[in-house]
């Protein structure tokens, strides 16, 4: 039984809702780079990012914005195709493309209609505190453990056979 497309079609479709009402809630309520504390190590904080990860390329004046989104649509068809090729029982590399395929969309989407990417999620410990980052990206870094897990541990097995 082929999965295409209810199942990753579906897993992508909600991570890239998911990645943008929380980015537009956040875009509303939140002022520009002023914490909200939820927790000891985390704030919301609204950001955006005009670069790649972490970002790289933030201040290089606005070419990167195409670059990026370029990479992040080949990668996405290439995912696409590889979702398409996958057999039933590969489930763990089935969800850990469709997290990336999502999230990757998810921010292709923001670095159109926005010129940079919306992100929030600010997690800090003390005096460290990691990069600010969003749902779409979350998606991507589990979809890819999810890959790295299947790489290292299933792969050649039959899962679900």
């Amino acid at each position: 039984m082929r999965r295409w497309p209810s199942l990753w079609v579906s897993v992508a479709v909600v991570v890239v809702a998911l990645d943008q009402l929380t980015k537009l809630l956040a875009d509303h309520f939140l002022h520009y780079l002023q914490p909200v504390a939820l927790l000891p190590v985390l704030n919301l904080t609204l950001s955006y990012n005009p670069g790649a990860a972490f970002s790289l390329l933030g201040d290089a004046g606005g070419w990167q914005r195409w670059l990026f989104t370029g990479i992040a649509l080949a990668v996405s068809v290439g995912l696409i195709i590889w979702l398409r090729r996958l057999p039933p029982w590969e489930r763990w590399q089935t969800w850990g493309l469709s997290l990336i395929l999502g999230g990757a969309i998810g921010n292709v989407i923001d670095r159109i209609a926005y010129g940079h990417v919306i992100d929030f999620i600010h997690v800090h410990w003390r005096d460290w505190h990691y990069p600010i980052f969003n749902v779409a990206d979350s998606a991507i870094t589990i979809g890819v453990v999810l890959i790295l897990i299947h790489a290292f541990f299933l792969d050649g097995r039959q899962q679900g056979h």
